[in-house]
């Protein structure tokens, strides 16, 4: 059979060399072609860097997330006892600068002073609350905490006794 086929594409090999296909068949053949366009794969260059950014996105979310769960660390972590202590005191010391603001209004000078202590002693404490975050050994820093609050509370007392004794003197010479 593959014979014959060879023959009759030789005794007609003329024929086929002149005919040629029509113009509409070539723009269905086109048009076919469009619609079943072979997809390249892509290279190595484009995988590797689709990995890369992959990679640096991840990178960047877990050093984001890593940076704001790091949570602020208080004293009732540290030790609940001294949180207790912590609360106790500094409601002692809001009641009694409360008390020495009225004193305030009367001796302007007196209470200025008086405050630069007290603003002191906050600084400091805020400084060591700051330094709780960091430091190693936080039981060291909660302990100095709580110790700056009692001198608070102590330095606040003797301003009181301290304005307790003008008044009673004042009161002495106006009689």
């Amino acid at each position: 059979m593959s014979k014959k086929l060879e023959e009759y594409v030789r005794g007609h090999r003329k024929e086929f060399d002149l005919d040629h296909p029509s113009e509409e068949l070539w723009d269905k053949i086109a048009l076919k072609l469009d619609e079943h366009q072979v997809k390249k794969p892509l290279k190595l260059r484009v995988w590797i860097g689709i990995a890369a950014s992959l990679i640096a996105i991840m990178g960047i979310s877990f050093l984001y997330t890593y940076h704001n769960n790091t949570t602020e660390v208080n004293i009732a972590d540290v030790n609940p006892s001294y949180a207790k202590k912590e609360l106790r005191f500094a409601s002692l010391i809001e009641q009694k600068k409360d008390s020495l603001e009225v004193f305030g209004k009367e001796h302007p000078v007196l209470y200025k002073k008086f405050s630069e202590d007290i603003q002191k002693l906050d600084a400091e404490y805020d400084r060591l609350q700051q330094e709780l975050q960091t430091s190693p050994n936080p039981r060291l820093i909660v302990k100095a905490m709580v110790k700056n609050l009692e001198l608070q509370l102590e330095v606040i007392n003797q301003q009181l006794t301290i304005i307790y004794q003008v008044k009673e003197f004042k009161e002495e010479n106006r009689i």
